[in-house]
């Protein structure tokens, strides 16, 4: 047997045919974008939050690190928690235009309050 590992086999059922061989997908991060290409959009939502309102902030293109660093500054800078993953920022409360005016001041022209 050539890969006897068995972590990366996780989820495959099973398989008879001894030369059948277990790929698993990768997803290959896009390189970031400079802040100025950046088309992001600010938003409220509470969809799901159980009626408490979060700042959303979508539409970053880039690898995870970069967009972990960017929510880790908004948080910190409107002190308050928050997440950051799957392409979105999500800032607890309503800080919608503190939100806009911090991208643009780090350098994000493109940026476009919704709703």
């Amino acid at each position: 047997m050539k890969d006897n590992n068995w972590k990366s086999r996780l989820n495959v059922v099973y398989s008879t045919n001894p030369d059948f061989a277990y790929e698993t997908e990768h997803e290959e991060e896009q390189p970031t974008l400079p802040a100025a290409q950046q088309k992001l959009r600010v938003q409220l939502d509470r969809k799901n939050r159980g009626g408490k309102v979060v700042t959303l902030v979508t539409g970053f293109i880039g690898t995870d690190d970069d967009l972990k660093e960017l929510g880790r500054l908004l948080k910190s800078k409107c002190g308050v928690g928050g997440s950051a993953k799957d392409r979105e920022i999500i800032v607890q409360g309503d800080f919608k235009q503190k939100v806009v005016e911090l991208l643009k001041k780090e350098g994000y022209t493109q940026t476009k309050p919704v709703g």
